[in-house]
């Protein structure tokens, strides 16, 4: 699922990388990744993939990254088995697979 999401960023024309985010919570100093930071001119947006969320634990698993950039940019997790689009609490924004494949412009 991240090669065709990749490909599909760029085949729309954005800059690609993998992010990189330090959690230093507890004391302790564990590099989390992320699996998409989208730029393109002044805008960036981070993304995660995930095939399945089914518990609260794989939730915060993908949220931790995100929640760490400390940042004003858009976060989204484009997931699978997600019936419905929604914002969570965090302002992290939770797309459909395809929704997101099917869409002409980017949540920016």
């Amino acid at each position: 699922m991240e090669n065709i999401l990749y490909n599909e960023l760029v085949c729309r024309g954005y800059a690609v990388d993998v992010g990189v985010v330090t959690d230093r919570t507890n004391g302790q100093n564990k590099q989390l990744e992320i699996d998409f930071v989208v730029n393109q001119n002044d805008k960036r947006m981070y993304i995660q993939s995930a095939y399945q969320i089914d518990s609260a634990q794989s939730e915060n698993r993908e949220t931790v990254s995100l929640r760490l950039t400390g940042d004003f940019f858009r976060k989204v997790i484009i997931q699978k088995d997600l019936p419905i689009t929604y914002q969570d609490e965090n302002g992290i924004l939770h797309l459909n697979t395809t929704d997101f494949l099917l869409s002409f412009d980017m949540p920016f």
